[in-house]
């Protein structure tokens, strides 16, 4: 069974003490219009009219060519750490999502990744955790390939 994980609370509540995102920037705070601003801490969208950070990310560790970076929203205010085996609030708001496999050394695994439409998501990362090599997933923004949360195996 897939478990979906969200940004650890130390980085996000590092973010909103005004810690500098992955390209040296302090977060940018904004108003959310409560459409579209998926915290990725909580795993649920920001409420419109809450105040919401918006920052580059690389959830990787170290820089290599698979490091990918890319804005994140988090709840501006502190938020309980989303997460488990159920499909989490913000990734049921699109039709589809970006899923690909990665490695024990953060490479993509080749031939994981796919546009899979919301209903088919668990059965697609199942498909995906066959693959030995595979050691965790992103769900990714299928319109903007923006981050959403890792899939980890339940071992």
């Amino acid at each position: 069974m897939p478990i979906f994980t969200a940004l650890p609370t130390e980085i996000a509540d590092a973010y909103r003490s005004g810690g500098l995102d992955a390209f040296g920037n302090p977060p940018e705070r904004k108003l959310s219009d409560g459409q579209g601003n998926p915290c990725r801490h909580c795993l649920r969208d920001i409420p419109e009219g809450a105040e919401m950070l918006i920052l580059a990310h690389k959830p990787f560790e170290g820089t290599h060519p698979y490091a990918e970076v890319g804005p994140i929203f988090l709840c501006a205010d502190s938020c309980e750490r989303g997460g488990g085996a159920e499909l989490p609030p913000i990734l049921t708001t699109s039709p589809d999502y970006l899923i690909k496999g990665y490695s024990d050394d953060d490479r993509i695994v080749y031939g994981t990744g796919a546009i899979t439409p919301t209903p088919e998501i668990t059965a697609r990362l199942d498909a995906i955790f066959a693959h030995p090599e595979v050691a965790y997933i992103h769900v990714r923004s299928a319109r903007n390939n923006c981050y959403q949360a890792r899939v980890d195996r339940d071992d």
